[in-house]
């Protein structure tokens, strides 16, 4: 197959991956807004950013917390793992993120 016919099988077996992000893995749907199940431990969210493959947020401490694709390291954890929850990026504790 074409290089281009190879990106777009892949497209699409991702497609039918996904699931929502920050409701677990198999998530597909919710009919309603719903409050993200995991919470950033007993931390409280600041700001917040996000795109069709990942998310962020920062919480009151500074601490930045990130879920979703991880494809080439996007996520910030040092691996290349999907994360469907929030995980805290360890890699920027004790920077000052604003």
């Amino acid at each position: 197959a074409a290089e281009g016919e190879e990106d777009e099988e892949d497209e699409e077996e991702y497609d039918e991956e996904r699931s929502l992000l920050g409701h677990g893995e198999g998530v597909k749907q919710l009919k309603t807004p719903t409050r993200l199940p995991t919470l950033l431990g007993d931390e409280r969210a600041i700001g917040v950013a996000a795109s069709g493959l990942f998310s962020l947020a920062l919480s009151a401490d500074g601490a930045v917390w990130s879920w979703g694709c991880g494809g080439p390291g996007e996520l910030g954890h040092g691996d290349k793992e999907d994360q469907w929850q929030p995980k805290k990026i360890e890699a920027l504790a004790g920077q000052r993120v604003v």
